[in-house]
């Protein structure tokens, strides 16, 4: 079958919902009162072995997340968006013509701007005719041109925003794809059997191991510290709770 698939970050909250029902359950109420274990602890080490009890309900898994892919559209980033400017961003050179259609309109404008400004401040000005013609020309020429390119960058950001839409309205099967009965079924499915063939079997292995006695002794116990304050129990430097023998005179 292969490598147990890994729990996606998306699905650690579906996870911790599982452990919280079956620690719940009176079956490990009951347990967890007869060991003295507390819940909280159980729940960390429950936590902490995602990737052994995940292992049980592979299969249910593989199947929920094929179809979750499945209804998302495929694979992520499969019809992405352009990233900048109107036109085909596939195609060699598309950017600079963005930028060139961005930016040609604002300095004809500017340019427009400028040259009538000079031309009929020198008209005015009663001086150097010739020159003042030949700037208040290229001031109006400049002034078509800003308008044209303008109204094209205009055009191409319209059809850019209509190609988009289109687009969109094709990769998304339905407002509801997600939320199919098909994977609501095999998420249930996955949950089920995460709880009854994952955790439950691991949480009782915990709490088995946690109250069979004799437990702490050679491996140690798993959920409770060292008892120091047992009968036997000598502080360093001394000899245990026996009083040393009175000296012969």
């Amino acid at each position: 079958m292969g490598r147990p698939s890994r729990l996606g970050d998306e699905d650690r909250s579906d996870y911790a919902s599982a452990l919280d029902e079956v620690i719940a359950s009176p079956e490990i109420r009951r347990l967890l009162e007869l060991s003295g274990t507390p819940a909280d602890r159980l729940r960390v080490r429950g936590l902490a072995a995602v990737a052994r009890t995940t292992a049980a309900a592979d299969a249910e898994y593989r199947r929920y997340t094929a179809l979750r892919l499945r209804a998302q559209g495929g694979r992520r980033g499969e019809g992405a968006a352009p990233l900048s400017g109107p036109g085909d961003q596939e195609r060699p050179g598309a950017g600079v013509l963005a930028v060139l259609g961005v930016l040609t309109p604002v300095l004809a404008a500017v340019a427009a701007a400028t040259f009538l400004l000079l031309g009929y401040g020198l008209r005015l000005a009663g001086a150097l005719s010739a020159l003042a013609d030949t700037l208040v020309g290229v001031g109006w020429f400049s002034l078509a041109v800003a308008a044209v390119t303008a109204l094209v960058s205009v055009v191409a950001l319209y059809r850019t925003a209509a190609k988009q839409s289109a687009a969109d309205a094709v990769a998304v099967p339905g407002p509801s794809a997600a939320d199919s009965p098909a994977l609501a079924q095999a998420r249930q499915l996955w949950l089920v059997a995460l709880r009854d063939r994952g955790i439950r079997p691991f949480l009782l292995q915990e709490l088995a191991g946690a109250a069979a006695p004799g437990a702490g002794e050679g491996r140690g116990s798993r959920f409770s510290s060292p008892a120091f304050a047992g009968p036997d129990y000598a502080r360093p430097g001394f000899e245990g709770s026996t009083p040393p023998a009175p000296r012969q005179p």
